[in-house]
């Protein structure tokens, strides 16, 4: 009686991490052995930047938001605390679009904050 084998099922498996190892470097992509440790480490990265990305644009959003906050002659900090006191509910993604955009409108929104801190 012949020995039985794992068949489709590991060969279809063995494919889809070697599918997933398409690109990398050296044996990294077709040697099975090699490639399985590969792809684990690049899906755990993935998984953690996804998570990193969000902090990474957050910090983009607040360097422009205060690059355009100091060509008014204001901190960022102040200005932030100005529009929470002005109660002025706009995130850091919609300020830094308007201060890249449109200088005018965040001229206003700046004279918005700078009066709610001065009452």
């Amino acid at each position: 009686m012949p020995r039985a084998v794992a068949g489709t099922k590991r060969k279809d498996h063995r494919k889809k991490i070697l599918g997933n190892a398409k690109g990398f470097w050296g044996r990294r992509h077709s040697n099975y052995k090699v490639a399985k440790d590969a792809v684990a480490k690049a899906l755990s990265y993935s998984y953690r930047d996804r998570k990193d990305r969000k902090g990474d644009f957050r910090r983009l959003w607040i360097v422009r938001i205060n690059a355009a906050c100091r060509a008014e002659g204001m901190t960022y900090s102040r200005f932030i605390e100005g529009l929470a006191k002005a109660q002025v509910t706009v995130d850091r993604k919609m300020l830094a679009d308007i201060a890249v955009r449109d200088p005018a409108a965040f001229k206003a929104v700046v004279e918005k904050a700078q009066a709610a801190l001065k009452a």
